[in-house]
């Protein structure tokens, strides 16, 4: 009952909210020719079949994160999923097939969930590790629990409210950007290197103090923003050169 449970519960629900979109659109395409007996089972069953693997995703994610240089590797990961969320590329979903077969649809929907998950998956396991202590797998069922409904139903308002308020985008982009911060510098590599505070119990790592955390947190979440503003001018000025 702690506030950094409390904070990256929140950080898990924002995380579903932005990553979740793309996967709804993908279920929809994926079972569009499905019989309308059919569809909504095509729905429950390929998204279960996605969360599951998630959960397995995850549970490996949060080992791996234990090894030294690996937080790191995911932080710059989260930077770049960050910028990628503020600067999309200009990509369809063309290449998602639709099947009048239940099971054929179900196995589109869990591949197809599966290799655009990454984001996702990194992104929850950073969160889930800001919390510390035993809370971590609790935090992802709870962020898997909470994003299944958002895939199911919740896109198109989803995608009608970030049309609406595209500060929420930004907000989401600069969210990764913190938990990626504050990711980097509790790797096992760096702690050497910040100041810390004594393991709680033996054989703990020790933690870094809130001040570093969080300063590197909001260097992250500027990161993030400015390498987006960046591109876009980029992008921009190639237009016009064009």
């Amino acid at each position: 009952m702690h506030a950094d449970f409390w904070i990256a519960v929140g950080q898990i629900i924002l995380i579903d909210i932005l990553l979740g979109g793309d996967n709804a659109v993908v279920i929809a395409l994926a079972c569009r020719q499905l019989p309308p007996n059919l569809r909504t089972r095509g729905i429950l069953w390929g998204t279960a079949g996605a969360i599951f693997l998630r959960v397995v995703l995850i549970f490996f994610a949060l080992t791996l994160l234990a090894i030294p240089f690996l937080k790191l590797v995911g932080a710059i990961l989260l930077v770049w999923i960050g910028v990628k969320l503020l600067v999309p590329d200009e990509e369809g979903h063309g290449d998602i097939q639709a099947s009048d077969k239940l099971w054929a649809a179900v196995k589109t929907i869990i591949v197809a969930d599966l290799v655009m998950s990454v984001d996702n998956v990194i992104a929850i396991a950073g969160a889930a590790e800001s919390a510390g202590g035993d809370h971590k797998m609790p935090l992802v069922i709870f962020g898997l629990l909470v994003s299944i409904p958002i895939i199911v139903w919740g896109s198109q308002l989803v995608i009608k409210l970030m049309d609406r308020f595209p500060t929420i985008i930004v907000i989401g982009g600069m969210l990764l950007g913190w938990i990626a911060g504050t990711m980097a510098v509790t790797d096992p590599a760096v702690l050497g290197h910040v100041p810390t505070t004594p393991p709680l119990r033996e054989g703990a790592l020790p933690e870094v103090i809130a001040s570093v955390r969080y300063g590197a947190g909001v260097a992250g979440a500027l990161l993030v923003y400015l390498i987006a503003m960046l591109v876009k001018r980029n992008r921009k000025s190639a237009a016009e050169a064009h």
